[in-house]
């Protein structure tokens, strides 16, 4: 009878520690999930020449650090969507190999990352992506048709929902995942319920069949943040045109300027969007 009733109070101790650790990732996860740096300076430190820095507002109000630099005549711009590390200054180096190229460039700091204001939420950064599609399109005069869409990583969620809302020419998706639902679901087997649990689900893979624009996925082989089988599965649910390009020694965040602007030029010019 001792014996059963150790069991019966190992077995209650267990569910009430389960069910408050539930409880804390369910209240906490977009502490757990986002990871914004707000220490950030001004483009030029990062050697970004000639790179402006504006405000925007975004849809609540909030106000959005942006950084600009105009297109070379003939190509097309950038609208530049980052991923859940660090701030823009971290991807210097990507964006002056895009510039340097031809390329002009519109990225927007998220709802709590950089100099913007706010805290980061699926919604939130939805509102602060379409109001850099807007600047572009609006402020700077560029037609929809000249803009590329470019997703990192977090940032390849915010991509795909703006390519089936407003079509860009090129679509362009590094390190893409099907869901945060999906992968969170393999990070934490052990939470039976984690997917009703998410907020923030950023589900490319049931939106990606409303997207029509040409599609350009880069992939590591070597990621183990966000697994390849991710970008196949959703490269497989897109629709045509489409290539996938995998990079057999490339992890989640060390592409070569080369392995990401190669490829893109030659989009460019397959899908002719230089004039």
């Amino acid at each position: 009878m001792v014996h059963i009733m150790n069991i019966w109070l190992g077995l209650k101790n267990f569910l009430i520690f389960y069910v408050l650790l539930v409880v804390c990732i369910f209240l906490l996860q977009r502490h757990l999930m986002y990871h914004p740096v707000k220490t950030i300076a001004a483009p030029d430190i990062y050697g970004l020449i000639d790179f402006q820095e504006v405000f925007i507002t975004s849809q609540d109000g909030t106000k959005l650090q942006l950084w600009q630099h105009d297109a070379k005549p003939g190509y097309p711009t950038i609208v530049y969507f980052h991923g859940n590390a660090s701030h823009l200054g971290d991807r210097a180096a990507k964006f002056s190999a895009f510039v340097d190229a031809g390329f002009g460039l519109v990225a927007v700091s998220y709802h709590g990352f950089g100099k913007s204001e706010g805290k980061p939420s699926e919604q939130a950064i939805y509102a602060d992506a379409r109001a850099a599609i807007d600047y572009a399109t609006n402020k700077l005069g560029i037609e929809q048709s000249r803009l590329i869409y470019f997703g990192e990583s977090l940032g390849t969620g915010v991509a795909v929902q703006m390519a089936s809302e407003r079509s860009p020419a090129l679509l362009v998706l590094e390190a893409a995942y099907t869901s945060v639902e999906t992968r969170s679901a393999e990070l934490y087997p052990y939470l039976i319920f984690v997917r009703k649990l998410v907020i923030d689900k950023y589900d490319s893979l049931s939106k990606i069949a409303s997207v029509h624009s040409p599609l350009l996925m880069l992939h590591g082989e070597q990621d183990n943040v966000i697994p390849i089988e991710h970008g196949r599965k959703l490269f497989a649910a897109a629709n045509n045109p489409k290539e996938f390009i995998a990079y057999p020694d490339t992890h989640h965040a060390d592409y070569s300027n080369e392995q990401t602007l190669q490829p893109l030029l030659k989009a460019i010019e397959k899908y002719g969007l230089l004039k």
